[in-house]
């Protein structure tokens, strides 16, 4: 399902640039920056629904790939919103572009010397204060998702299922295509 809009051609390379710059904050994957898209793409623009924007993820974490397809589903939706295939080709070229570009580049600069350096306490430091800022990021993510559902607030079951799942991912080594299985088990009994 789309909902016309019209891009001019300074939309398009604003929508590159803005994943340019969200590239950089995309520490611990592109999912965590999920909160900030979602503003940018449904709340600010009006380019995508919430039901677009939440089946772009839904779609491309249930599919087999990397964690990272789901930014080519945005950039696809964005595009068949404003005309047609060509357009979600474009969409989604310009936002995997700009989400991989810098983020690549940094990372292999940023691997080559600090495995250069490995031995530095600031190294060390920097890797262990980076664990609460992408848990963070991932909660954040959570709470956007899961309050696309009709009464997040009072819809006990959802939060409780996911408490458990945290604390499972957490604690054990338990697959995630289990979490996973039991995710949809348990949606398609109707229990969440």
């Amino acid at each position: 399902m789309t909902h016309a809009i019209i891009l001019q051609p300074l939309d398009w390379l604003h929508l590159f640039l803005y994943y340019l710059s969200i590239s950089l904050l995309a520490v611990g994957g592109a999912i965590a920056t999920a909160p900030d898209m979602h503003r940018f793409l449904v709340d600010r623009n009006a380019w995508l629904t919430d039901m677009q924007f939440s089946a772009s993820i839904a779609i491309s974490q249930a599919a087999p790939g990397p964690n990272v397809l789901f930014i080519a589903l945005l950039g696809w939706h964005v595009g068949l919103n404003a005309g047609g295939w060509g357009y979600g080709l474009l969409g989604a070229a310009l936002c995997m572009l700009g989400i991989m570009l810098p983020s690549a580049t940094l990372t292999w600069l940023a691997t080559r010397w600090a495995h250069r350096n490995r031995q530095r306490r600031a190294v060390r430091a920097f890797k262990q204060g980076m664990a609460p800022l992408v848990i963070g990021l991932l909660m954040a993510t959570t709470w956007v998702l899961a309050s696309a559902h009709v009464q997040p607030a009072t819809d006990w079951p959802l939060w409780l299922l996911t408490a458990a799942t945290a604390v499972l991912v957490w604690r054990t080594r338990l697959h995630l295509l289990w979490l996973l299985g039991a995710g949809v088990l348990a949606g398609a009994m109707g229990w969440v």
